[in-house]
C-alpha cells in the first residue's frame, strides 16, 4: 500500500500536529547531539513555508508517567528556535485547556512545542481519550518520528485514526529506504549483520535470507555459527541454546546458494576489557583462554572482496566491541568499506549508526536510519504500527 506523505494534502492555514523524535540525548541540561532534531527540519520547514502552524509532540527519556524536570521538552525550545528560525512556543503541557487556548491562537509560521506525551501513561497505552485530547490541538496529523514508530502509543498510531494523516520527509526517506530493500534489491545484495547475539538479529538474517546473495556475520554472535561448524572458539561469547538456529540459518543458505562469510581472524584477548591487551590471530579457530573481540585484515578483505561489485549493501549491527578504542578497528574498516562502495548503502540499528557517526563517515552513507528498534523490527518484516496506519494497512 502507499504511504500517504506531506504531498497530498495542502498544510497552508493549518494546525498541523507533527509527531517528532526529539529523544535527544542531555547533559547537564544540554543538548549533547542535536541530530534527530536536525533530521525533523526538513518536514518543519515545509510546512511552515506552505504557511502551516505546528503543534510538535515528542518523548525525552523514561519519565514513566511522571513530570519530571529532567525530562522536559523546555530544555529543547531555544535549541528548536535557533536551528529552525521559527517562534517556538512552549506548552506548559500535553494536553489540556490551556494548551488547546495556545494551539487555537496559533499564527501560521509559529510552532507549539507540547511538554514530554511520556509524562502520562495514557501515550504509551494508547488511551483513546488522550489521543482524542491530541487531536483537538490540531486540524492534520504528520508523523516524522520513524524512531517510535514501531510502538503503537497515542502520538504515534492512536492520532491517526482521529486526523487526516501523512508521514513526513523523513518518515518518507526511512520506509523508501527499508521498503526497496525488503521488496526490490538490486542486486548483487550483501548484508552485514553484526552485534553480541544470534537471538537478537536471527530474525533479521532469516527475513533477509530470500534476498540477498551473501552475508557477512560479525561480531559476538558469529561465534555460534562457527561453534556450530566445528570451529574452537574459545571464551568467546556463545549462545548455545540457539546452537540449532544458527546450523538451520546456515543450511538454509547454503541449499539456496548464498554466501555467508565468518570471520576467518580476530583481534583477541585474554578477558572483556577496555584496557586488555589486543592479540591478532591469523588464524580462524580461537584457541582455549581467549576471546574474540573484533576481525581481523583477513576477513576485512574477504568482506571487500563481497562489497567490490555489491549494488545494495545493508548493515546493521557492529563486527567486534567497537565501543573499545583498542578493538574497534574492524568495524571502522567495515564503515570505510560500506561508505566506499558504489552501490546504495543504508545502515540501520543504533550500535551500527553510532558506530558511523563516531567514525565521522554518516555523510558517505545513503542513507543511515534514525531508528534503532524500528529499523531492525522493519528489517525484520515486522509490521510497524506507525507506518502501516499511514499506508491504511490498519484498521
Amino acid at each position: 500500500m502507499k504511504l500517504k506523505t506531506l504531498k497530498d494534502f495542502n498544510p497552508a492555514g493549518k494546525r498541523v500536529l507533527v509527531r517528532v523524535d526529539f529523544n535527544v540525548p542531555l547533559s547537564g541540561g544540554t543538548i549533547s547531539d542535536d541530530t534527530r532534531m536536525r533530521c525533523a527540519l526538513p518536514t518543519l520547514k515545509y510546512l511552515l513555508d506552505k504557511g502551516a502552524s505546528l503543534v510538535l509532540m515528542s518523548h525525552l527519556g523514561r519519565p514513566k508517567g511522571e513530570k519530571k524536570p529532567e525530562y522536559s521538552m523546555a530544555q529543547l525550545r531555544e535549541h528548536l528556535a535557533e536551528i529552525s528560525g521559527a517562534e517556538v512556543i512552549m506548552a506548559p503541557d500535553v494536553i489540556g485547556v490551556e494548551v488547546e487556548k495556545l494551539s487555537s491562537a496559533l499564527k501560521p509560521g509559529q510552532i507549539l512545542l507540547l511538554e514530554n506525551t511520556r509524562y502520562y501513561l495514557q501515550e504509551t497505552d494508547n488511551d483513546a481519550d488522550f489521543s482524542k485530547s491530541l487531536a483537538r490541538l490540531g486540524d492534520v496529523y504528520v508523523n516524522d518520528a520513524f524512531g517510535s514508530a514501531h510502538r503503537a502509543h497515542a502520538s504515534t498510531e492512536g492520532l491517526a485514526r482521529l486526523l487526516p494523516s501523512y508521514a513526513g520527509l523523513l518518515m518518507e526517506k526511512e520506509c523508501s529506504f527499508f521498503d526497496k530493500i525488503l521488496q526490490n534489491p538490486e542486486k548483487p545484495f550483501v548484508a552485514i549483520i553484526g552485534g553480541a547475539k544470534v537471538s537478537s538479529k536471527i530474525a533479521v538474517l532469516e527475513s533477509l535470507l530470500d534476498k540477498a546473495d551473501a552475508f557477512v556475520i560479525g561480531g559476538g554472535m558469529a561465534y555460534t555459527f562457527m561453534k556450530v561448524q566445528g570451529k574452537s572458539v574459545g571464551k568467546s561469547l556463545v549462545e548455545d541454546d540457539f546452537a540449532d538456529t544458527a546450523r538451520s540459518f546456515l543450511d538454509k543458505a547454503e541449499s539456496r546458494g548464498v554466501k555467508v562469510l565468518l570471520p576467518l581472524d580476530h583481534v583477541v584477548a585474554a578477558e572483556f576489557s577496555a584496557s586488555a591487551k589486543p592479540e591478532l590471530l591469523d588464524a580462524v579457530n580461537v584457541p582455549d583462554g581467549k576471546l574474540a573481540m573484533d576481525v581481523g585484515p583477513k576477513t576485512i578483505e574477504a568482506v571487500r572482496e563481497l562489497l567490490a561489485n555489491a549494488k545494495t549493501v545493508v548493515w546493521n549491527g557492529p563486527m567486534g566491541v567497537f565501543e573499545f578504542d583498542l578493538f574497534a578497528q574492524g568495524t571502522l574498516d567495515v564503515a570505510k568499506l560500506v561508505a566506499d562502495c558504489k552501490g546504495v548503502s543504508v545502515v540501520g540499528g543504533g550500535d551500527s549508526v553510532a558506530a558511523v557517526n563516531k567514525f565521522g563517515l554518516a555523510d558517505k552513507m545513503d542513507h543511515v536510519s534514525t531508528g534503532g528498534g524500528a529499523s531492525l523490527e522493519y528489517l525484520e518484516g515486522r509490521v510497524l504500527p506507525g507506518v502501516a496506519i499511514l499506508k491504511g494497512a490498519l484498521s
